[in-house]
């Protein structure tokens, strides 16, 4: 399969999938630090992918891992990353490449989410390993994941929803407003 094609009909178990996820985006990361015009569309590419992998992460596979993994804690501090990650894509949806800190948000956005990947990817403890050797039904995963991303990426066509936190409780913002709460 060539580097740039993605997979249509292959079937994918679940770690599979995610990390070629994982790749994606990490090159997309890289075109848009070399880019020296269409920075807006790069970025806005890679928020879809993150929101696409974010969901299904977070309706398919952590809760599949709930429960069976050794450090449930992996889960708790995925949740968080997933969080932080949806504020930055909350900030960079709504900003354009004319914003001052539109291109330190994206950098720091990639640098959230290759601490996240490394987490996820360690070999003998990261989330993968964990829920590898619980015994999980990878294929299974992999297909309902595969399918529920399918049906993200035909809804986000016509565009991205709000990010929705779900471990932050939200804060008073500098002007005294509440921040709205995921339900």
């Amino acid at each position: 399969m060539p580097a740039n094609k993605e997979p249509t009909n292959e079937k994918m178990d679940a770690i599979s999938l995610l990390k070629a996820d994982h790749r994606k985006v990490e090159d997309l990361f890289e075109k848009f630090e070399s880019a020296r015009s269409g920075k807006e569309k790069i970025a806005q590419q890679i928020c879809m992918e993150l929101m696409i992998h974010a969901t299904i992460e977070e309706e398919i596979f952590y809760p599949a891992c709930t429960g069976k993994i050794e450090d449930a804690e992996l889960i708790q501090e995925a949740y968080v990353e997933h969080d932080s990650a949806k504020v930055l894509i909350s900030e960079i949806m709504n900003g354009g490449a004319d914003d001052e800190f539109y291109d330190a948000k994206v950098k720091v956005l990639s640098e959230m989410i290759k601490h996240h990947v490394k987490e996820e990817e360690m070999r003998a403890e990261g989330l993968f390993a964990e829920a590898k050797d619980a015994g999980l039904d990878m294929d299974a995963l992999g297909e309902q994941m595969s399918a529920r991303k399918e049906e993200l990426m035909t809804e986000y066509k016509s565009g991205l929803p709000t990010p929705q936190t779900r471990s932050f409780k939200g804060t008073e913002l500098e002007h005294g407003e509440p921040v709205k709460q995921a339900a």
